[in-house]
């Protein structure tokens, strides 16, 4: 069994900052691709940022510049640095990881049950 947990999420002002958690833990044998997406009601769920098995990372334009992603190997954790947030960044994030879990399984995409992020003044 594989979970993934996130943590971090709360209210902000606009123009502040956040950085939001997520750790697999379970039966992992080998994490690859790790990923931010957000999704807010009645809106399609976009990826945000991504971060490979060799640190090669990918932004939303949207959010270029504003956030950073990152990730620590041995802990199977990732990191979002949110800053100079806006109002339109309020949403759930969730936390998305490509994950095996033996040597012989097959690579699946495991997801997070998300954190809420909310920009307000």
């Amino acid at each position: 069994q594989v979970q993934l947990v996130e943590s971090g999420g709360g209210l902000v002002q606009p123009g502040g900052s956040l950085r939001l958690s997520c750790t697999a833990s379970g039966r992992v044998f080998a994490v690859y691709t790790m990923a931010w997406y957000r999704q807010v009601p009645g809106k399609q769920r976009e990826m945000v940022a991504s971060i490979t098995s060799t640190g090669n990372t990918n932004y939303a334009d949207s959010v270029k510049g504003r956030f950073t992603i990152s990730r620590d190997y041995a802990k199977n954790t990732q990191y979002l640095q949110m800053n100079s947030l806006r109002p339109e960044d309020t949403a759930v994030y969730y936390c998305k990881a490509l994950i095996s879990q033996t040597i012989s399984s097959v690579n699946m995409d495991y997801w997070g049950k998300g954190t809420l992020v909310t920009v307000s003044s």
